[in-house]
């Protein structure tokens, strides 16, 4: 039988172990973390390796604009509509919404799935552009949009299958309706 002798470490190295560890990690602290995560520099090895710019509280930090939706030129309201989408057909269904304007929308389909394009069109535009918020095939949908762009926005839905799709959409906000266009 082999017998593997392990060694034991005695106490004296224990405790000088312990205590190297120990003036380690207080020479990276006072010497980077400090520094880096505090803005506190003892030392002043921290500013000589610019880690004190890390946390400066001199620095300027960018906050992003908060949503101003201002005047909106349409009242807030809630829809229930039920589209019926043609077996090998593609339909469109469009709302009128202003910049900043908030549509809150959940659909449905009764049975099968639709390739869908969530997108907007800019008003006044006449180049053929539109700017896409989620291309998917799904038998549902559900979420909320801040419209980047006054103008319309909604859905084109495609029916791939041999069969009619009925999709029932709930929407909210503030918007009009232009509805169907095929």
């Amino acid at each position: 039988m082999n017998t593997t002798e392990m060694p034991v470490q005695s106490a004296q190295t224990l405790i000088k172990s312990t205590l190297a560890a120990g003036v380690l990690a207080a020479i990276m602290l006072t010497t980077v973390i400090l520094p880096a995560e505090y803005n506190i520099d003892p030392t002043g090895i921290g500013s000589a390796l610019g880690l004190t710019e890390l946390n400066s509280q001199e620095q300027e930090i960018a906050v992003p604009e908060a949503v101003q939706r201002g005047e909106q030129s349409f009242a807030y309201r809630t829809d229930t509509t039920t589209i019926e989408v043609p077996a090998g057909r593609g339909i469109e269904y469009k709302f009128q919404l202003d910049k900043y304007g908030h549509l809150e929308y959940e659909w449905v389909t009764e049975s099968g799935e639709l390739y869908f394009d969530f997108h907007g069109e800019p008003a006044g535009d006449t180049t053929g552009y539109f700017e896409s918020f989620a291309i998917a095939t799904a038998n549902k949908m559900s979420g909320s949009l801040t419209t980047p762009f006054d103008g319309s926005h909604g859905w084109y839905w495609k029916n791939n299958g041999q069969e009619s799709v009925k999709i029932t959409l709930k929407t909210k906000g503030f918007y009009e309706v232009i509805g169907l266009k095929q």
